[in-house]
């Protein structure tokens, strides 16, 4: 008799899979219980000891996969899984699935486990963990959890890795690449990038590439939602470094440094992310480049900061060069940047600096230029909020000939050696008696988006930016943090 021809998914393009009832019947006759005896532990009052996790109730993108089903699992589940150890201790709830089904039968074996490594050994593998979990089978109890999934690459010893460690590389790996379309070797371990991390930016590249090349055939700008998306895709790092961004509760913020940087030891390179993941920069880059108005179209920068929900407190850069440019991003609200326009660091006490001098700018809906050496600060926000700083480092001019044609090639408008820094913003003036602010020149701009974005590739460029004097809005005084 031929076998059964596989239907083409509408979704994938691909054979959908065939389920096979091989063994069902087995698997009936192996039953631990009968039907009536399993609906005894399906109260609701039961299942309320047994809640799912409560990200499983926020709406994921669908992301096609196999024979057009949703995809893989949440990724919330993939950072908590892959953090079990052999000696993570669990349990499981109590006959969660039905009576009949092949399932049933593993379940009711590998749920005796009490750890990880019991239930490894019970014939239960890391994509019923993931399952499981998800559905509020499992319940973790303590035991040894990694504060960040293992990564193989800092394992001196290979031979110390137990069977539950092996046996979560090698799945966690798969289970990425499905998930994000990519290949087994695009997910090999590198310095620096934990495998979550390192797919979540080859998916965002490889969107940024397609963008791209579509804002090309189309003739059009890359637009807000394209690099919304190429951003909330982005995996961001834990940045420790950035000490005087810090809000008072937090130890860390989700912010990467993309293009040139000069490290701890004084060397002037392009960040590994950069070399790595170029379609991404350009994006950003072609983003910017293609909105610049008449006022600023001579802006250079070598640097970006991107950042991911959280609010700056007041601070000042440490040494960059000439004016930065700033936009937000995401579905948020609030959120506003804060700046001290005629701040020039000679007031150290960032709490006594004169509140008339704060100017308050909505970055979602325009693009601000400032001086990142001056004060300034961001407010409290709801939702997602990212953030783009485009801006020019300190030694900048220091740089070699291949990390300036290294920038160039990804769109990145290079300042020249001998630049001068006050072309498009004046000096801050300062707070001295006597001094008129107002004479000093303009020293911060912003320009509407709903203007930059009619622009068209090669149009003349938007006019008659704000200076600091034309507000949005004054707010009340932020603190800074101690």
């Amino acid at each position: 008799m031929p076998g059964k021809t596989a239907e083409i998914s509408s979704v994938t393009g691909k054979p959908k899979m065939i389920r096979s009832d091989k063994g069902r019947e087995e698997a009936k006759k192996a039953a631990k219980m009968t039907k009536d005896e399993w609906m005894e532990f399906q109260t609701q009052s039961f299942s309320a000891k047994w809640p799912k996790p409560p990200y499983m109730n926020e709406k994921v993108a669908v992301r096609h996969i196999r024979d057009g089903g949703e995809g893989a699992y949440r990724d919330q589940t993939y950072a908590i899984v892959t953090r079990w150890t052999e000696k993570t201790k669990i349990q499981y709830r109590p006959h969660a699935k039905a009576p009949g089904s092949k399932s049933h039968v593993r379940y009711e074996e590998y749920a005796e486990a009490k750890t990880i490594g019991e239930s490894l050994a019970l014939g239960s593998y890391p994509l019923d963990w993931c399952y499981d979990y998800e559905h509020g089978f499992i319940k973790v109890l303590g035991g040894e959890i990694r504060d960040e999934p293992l990564d193989p690459t800092t394992v001196e010893d290979l031979h110390k890795l137990t069977n539950v460690d092996n046996c979560l590389l090698q799945w966690y790996r798969r289970e990425l690449s499905k998930k994000y379309g990519l290949n087994l070797q695009d997910l090999k371990e590198i310095t620096g990038e934990p495998m979550m991390m390192r797919a979540h930016r080859l998916h965002a590249d490889k969107h940024a590439e397609k963008y791209l090349a579509d804002a090309t055939r189309e003739r059009r700008l890359i637009n807000d939602e394209e690099v919304e998306f190429v951003l909330s895709t982005w995996g961001f790092a834990r940045n420790t470094t950035r000490q005087n961004v810090l809000p008072g509760d937090k130890e860390w913020v989700w912010s990467d440094t993309i293009g040139l940087l000069r490290d701890r030891c004084g060397d002037i390179h392009l960040t590994k992310a950069t070399v790595r993941y170029p379609a991404v920069v350009a994006i950003l880059n072609r983003w910017l480049t293609e909105r610049l108005p008449k006022e600023a179209e001579s802006f250079k920068f070598t640097t970006l900061n991107l950042n991911k929900n959280y609010a700056a407190k007041r601070h000042r850069d440490g040494n960059n060069f000439g004016p930065s440019m700033i936009k937000g991003f995401g579905e948020y609200k609030q959120g506003e940047l804060s700046v001290f326009p005629s701040d020039d660091r000679a007031v150290t006490d960032l709490d006594k600096l004169p509140m008339d001098d704060r100017v308050t700018f909505d970055i979602k809906n325009n693009l601000v230029m400032f001086n990142g050496n001056s004060a300034h600060e961001v407010d409290d926000y709801s939702g997602d909020r990212y953030s783009i700083v485009y801006f020019t480092i300190g030694c900048h001019s220091k740089m070699t000939d291949e990390c300036r044609q290294g920038l160039a090639k990804i769109g990145m408008p290079v300042p020249a050696p001998d630049e001068d820094p006050r072309s498009l913003l004046a000096a801050p003036p300062g707070y001295s008696k006597g001094k008129s602010r107002s004479a000093s020149g303009v020293t911060v701009r912003s320009w509407a988006m709903k203007d930059l974005n009619r622009r068209k590739p090669g149009s003349p460029t938007v006019k008659n930016g704000q200076d600091s004097k034309k507000v949005i809005k004054k707010t009340q005084k932020k603190p800074a943090a101690s």
